[in-house]
């Protein structure tokens, strides 16, 4: 059977994203699937049902573009940049036309993905006590605690028909890793019907299999993935390249003026073929001045069975005082006993494998 998803940017938004579709685009500070949201305007899908937390630059430029009919949302800002002015224009003014809007808090939005994940009919959360959050969105309700004789509010499931996120690296399987600021990215995923995921990097399962823990979103749970490096300009990839905070700056007057907006989308994402012509037009020069220094995270040793020898020598003690020899430095060994995650192994007299 053939397990690669590895298919182009284009493919697979033309694939899994369809006009009328609910779309969440999630990633927290970091992990910003802004090549993926271009994507969907190049290719000039609308009525979009748009879910996101921190909804910033990359809801303005889809909503601009005519992208998108309704907002599922919380916490409308660009990031530390100041206000998204193409959605105030819609909410504030009408201005092309009304938005529809759905608003919630932060907690709110986890955990109707958490909801929307396993697939329950809604979720308990008390932070909406005190709130005019519930006075705007009839939504949030407020029922009987059946335990305590009380009351609490509810928020229902959240399952979006395609979620996209962004992510350091996967395999070819679709098994991506994650490390940074994680965000509702999981939840995500597996609340919607259909996932695509935007990476830096593929690499060889030997590497997703040597740091399990990083592995947040598994390959059963992913459609299509998709190498753009580089593609969550402006916002920033842990352990790849930093945030474009003068992007951020820059953004305030272009989306202040709704000409300059359109120029600015054309320019950059109409009439760019994919998100390398994007940076081209960018400039290479300001993605180069971004980038980070190397800084890796300490290992650890996640153990291995013992077979053969290896058993027996742990059975009569030799196997903790080999360990105890590998922290303390290398030594000449016939027999390998471990190590680092990721370091090969090696095999014994017996045919087992250390």
């Amino acid at each position: 059977m053939n397990t690669d998803k590895v298919v182009d940017l284009a493919e697979a938004i033309a694939a899994h994203v369809h006009s009328g579709d609910t779309v969440a685009l999630e990633g927290f500070s970091h992990l910003i699937p802004f090549a993926a949201g271009h994507e969907i305007i190049r290719q000039g899908i609308t009525d979009l049902t748009f879910c996101r937390m921190t909804p910033d630059l990359i809801c303005d430029m889809m909503l601009a573009a005519g992208c998108v009919s309704k907002l599922v949302c919380s916490f409308f800002a660009s990031g530390s940049a100041g206000s998204l002015y193409e959605v105030r224009r819609r909410l504030e003014h009408h201005d092309p036309e009304p938005l529809e809007v759905e608003e919630y808090s932060h907690h709110a939005m986890v955990l109707r993905y958490h909801a929307g994940a396993a697939r329950l009919p809604f979720m308990p959360i008390r932070s909406f006590a005190g709130s005019d959050i519930p006075s705007i969105n009839p939504n949030i309700k407020l029922v009987a605690d059946p335990y305590t004789g009380g009351t609490t509010y509810v928020v229902p499931p959240l399952n979006p028909d395609v979620t996209i996120i962004h992510a350091q690296r996967a395999d070819t399987r679709g098994n991506a890793q994650i490390w940074g600021i994680t965000g509702v990215q999981q939840e995500a995923v597996y609340a919607a019907e259909r996932a695509i995921v935007v990476v830096e990097e593929i690499v060889a399962p030997e590497v997703i299999r040597a740091d399990p823990n990083r592995t947040l979103i598994p390959a059963h749970a992913v459609d299509a993935v998709c190498v753009v490096p580089q593609g969550a300009h402006p916002s920033y990839v842990q352990g790849s390249y930093d945030r474009d905070c003068a992007f951020y700056r820059e953004w305030t007057p272009i989306s202040k003026d709704p000409q300059r907006l359109q120029e600015w989308l054309d320019d950059h994402v109409r009439n760019t073929a994919d998100h390398a012509e994007y940076l081209d037009v960018l400039g290479r020069d300001r993605m180069a001045g971004l980038a980070v220094g190397s800084r890796p995270s300490g290992s650890v040793d996640y153990g291995r069975r013992l077979l053969g020898t290896e058993l027996a020598a742990a059975e009569a003690g030799e196997h903790a005082a080999a360990r105890t020899s590998d922290a303390a430095g290398p030594a000449d060994r016939t027999e390998g006993t471990g190590g680092a995650a990721g370091t090969p192994a090696t095999t014994t007299t017996d045919g087992g494998q250390a």
